[in-house]
């Protein structure tokens, strides 16, 4: 209950934060900017514990995740920073998309529990994953439906939401290979930024270029 109450909390000021960051631009800069120097760090003490004392293989890596990661940020500043309605409209789906498909594998797999979908995260199970696909496509059709197809909707959502859950998966198999709970304590209730943001770095440049694509 007390983990609960703390995801709440820490839901809340993350949901001040991403309006203040709508409105001011600068704010929405620091904030970014903030957040990839946070979770280059988690990434470094991930990977630390990952190989261990192989300092070259944790240097290439980092290097990669680096350029990765900021790529990642001067897209999302470029998209908002814009005039271009529907970039920002394509960017928001995602995002959602991410959000709601980590709400609703909580949520489900809290209320149904059952077997479990990989020995990688015991935490997740089959319910939960039912759970994030149906929840991230009734909140986006929701959301969309008015800007964006309706069979559009459903394509976009169902394959993000897969990248999101094997990118959270992805992180989950470092961390029980590098025996950590959590990639950081900054979120109460919830971890590290790696531990929120897993799904959005790898969902986020996937599903941009399905719109560019599609």
């Amino acid at each position: 209950m007390i983990d609960l109450n703390k995801r709440i909390f820490t839901s809340i000021l993350l949901i001040g934060v991403l309006y203040l960051s709508v409105k001011s631009y600068l704010f929405l800069f620091i904030i970014l900017i903030l957040t990839l120097f946070q979770i280059y760090y988690e990434f470094f003490i991930l990977l630390r514990k990952f190989f261990f004392n192989k300092n070259e293989k944790i240097l290439i890596f980092l290097f990669i995740i680096l350029i990765y990661l900021t790529t990642i940020v001067i897209t999302i500043w470029n998209i908002l920073y814009s005039n271009n309605f529907d970039n920002k409209l394509q960017l928001y789906l995602i995002i959602s998309v991410c959000v709601f498909t980590d709400i609703g594998g909580y949520i489900f797999g809290k209320i149904f529990g059952g077997k479990k979908l990989t020995k990688i995260s015991p935490n997740k199970t089959y319910s939960g994953m039912i759970g994030s696909y149906s929840l991230s496509l009734l909140i986006t059709f929701f959301l969309f439906k008015n800007y964006i197809t309706f069979d559009l909707i459903i394509m976009i959502s169902l394959l993000t939401s897969t990248v999101s859950q094997a990118g959270d998966l992805f992180i989950s198999y470092l961390k029980r290979k590098s025996k950590l709970k959590d990639t950081g304590n900054i979120l109460p209730g919830h971890g590290g930024l790696l531990d929120r943001f897993d799904g959005l770095i790898f969902a986020i440049p996937f599903g941009l270029s399905l719109f560019k694509l599609l």
